[in-house]
């Protein structure tokens, strides 16, 4: 046991202590928040940062003439006269497009040239603009007035409730999603980071040598479990100061957010006194959106969620290490290790393939339970099953057999690393790998 100690130490110690650990500790967390909050920002303001785009119109039908409008990104300049001629002259009068509207008893359909190829977005800006102008064109002659429709259309939202033993509570479908996806995506690639780099130390000492000096003081399963152990505790130490830093910055986030709706609020009142109280919608849209933002957080089972996935990716980063140290063990070189990381992968490729698709949005169904159950899916299967509420016997039956899955393909790994270890220039198969599993001690 204090051997295997020994190799814990040595291997938790000389990762952690070097500096890309403590750069990519404090960097991904603050990378991961910056890039989020872009993608909302162009999200949201996209339209304002792209390129301007000037259309030229050439309208021969007169049904769209004037009727189509600006956007913020882009342009409607309504010209007369001959399209072969605008065809060749539109480009170097300055516009990005030429829209050509046939006559309406032509069968040519609508054209849109560009030098450049336009982007799938501007495409479907200029469609829906004709597309509402002739639907009220159509309206108006069947004498339905668009007034009276428009005022009919109202969207009608739904609040999800989720009736509990304690009552009835918001469902926050959205947030489950958010967090049943996140959670798998990491538990997803750092199976693969953290698996990596057991496999490649073990074959970097066994290239170097360094094992036969090794294997004379510790025994083959005492030097895979410690190395395997160690590095598993490198990645959580990773992911709980990941934790810590994103929760510490999500909070200043949060509350700079809270002062600028404040602040924003105070001076809206401001207004509202010298506009005679006359009613300011506007004041109340930032605080709505961030008490629903606050709301859906604080719904969330923060403990209980952060537990589950830390017990996931800890048993299913063993699980998966033990075998990525077999193969480690089996060959001389990275490169020949591509032929065994496909039908070891494969389960966790397939079930993120599936749960992006399938299980989040069934997450009770049988395909789901029963891959939350597959110690080699359950990783991902049952961490994107959580947010949505998954019974009790269903959990502890799932850790139970990925525990049990981890200690038997540790004893599997270990029978195959105890001889691969110390072969030599011969490229292992999957034979080999039976045979050296079969030999007896």
């Amino acid at each position: 046991m204090n051997k295997i100690l020994l190799i814990i130490q040595r291997e938790y110690l000389s990762r952690v202590k070097k500096k890309s650990f403590i750069v990519l500790t404090i960097l991904v967390p603050v990378l991961f928040i910056g890039m989020f909050a872009l993608i909302g920002y162009l999200a949201v303001k996209g339209d304002d940062l792209g390129d301007e785009k000037k259309v030229q119109v050439i309208d021969e039908s007169g049904t769209f003439s004037g009727k189509l409008k600006d956007t913020h990104s882009i342009t409607y300049v309504y010209t007369t006269g001959n399209y072969d001629s605008a065809k060749a002259s539109f480009i170097e009068d300055g516009y990005n497009f030429l829209l050509h509207i046939p006559p309406a008893s032509s069968s040519v359909q609508i054209e849109l040239l560009s030098e450049k190829k336009p982007s799938a977005t501007t495409i479907e800006a200029i469609e829906t603009g004709l597309s509402n102008i002739a639907e009220a064109q159509q309206l108006k002659l069947a004498g339905i007035d668009t007034a009276v429709l428009a005022q009919a259309q109202k969207r009608i939202e739904i609040k999800a409730k989720q009736i509990t033993e304690a009552g009835e509570k918001d469902a926050q479908t959205y947030t489950a999603y958010a967090i049943g996806f996140l959670s798998a995506f990491l538990i997803y690639i750092c199976l693969f980071i953290y698996g990596t780099q057991v496999m490649r130390g073990v074959i970097e000492e066994k290239v170097s040598r360094i094992v036969e000096v090794i294997i004379s003081s510790v025994k083959p399963f005492q030097l895979m479990l410690g190395k395997i152990i160690g590095v598993g505790m490198v990645g959580l130490t990773q992911f709980i100061l990941w934790i810590i830093i994103s929760v510490g910055l999500s909070m200043v986030g949060g509350t700079m957010m809270a002062g600028k709706a404040m602040q924003s609020k105070q001076m809206a009142q401001v207004q509202q006194t010298v506009n005679d109280h006359k009613e300011l919608k506007q004041v109340q849209s930032p605080d709505k959106g961030m008490a629903t933002i606050m709301q859906s957080i604080e719904s969330i089972p923060v403990v209980y969620t952060i537990s589950c996935f830390l017990f996931y990716f800890l048993f299913g980063y063993l699980l998966y290490s033990a075998i990525f140290a077999a193969v480690g063990s089996a060959v001389d070189n990275e490169t020949e290790t591509q032929q065994f990381m496909l039908p070891i992968t494969l389960p966790l490729i397939f079930t993120f393939a599936l749960a992006q698709s399938f299980i989040i949005n069934n997450p009770d169904s049988s395909l789901s339970v029963w891959l939350s159950m597959i110690p080699f899916t359950s990783p991902i299967a049952m961490m994107i099953r959580i947010p949505f509420g998954v019974p009790a016997w269903q959990l502890a039956l799932s850790m139970f057999l990925l525990v049990l899955g981890f200690v038997f393909t540790t004893w599997v790994a270990a029978r195959i690393y105890r001889v691969g270890i110390l072969m030599y220039g011969k490229k292992a198969t999957y034979r080999e790998l039976a045979k050296w599993f079969m030999y007896k001690e």
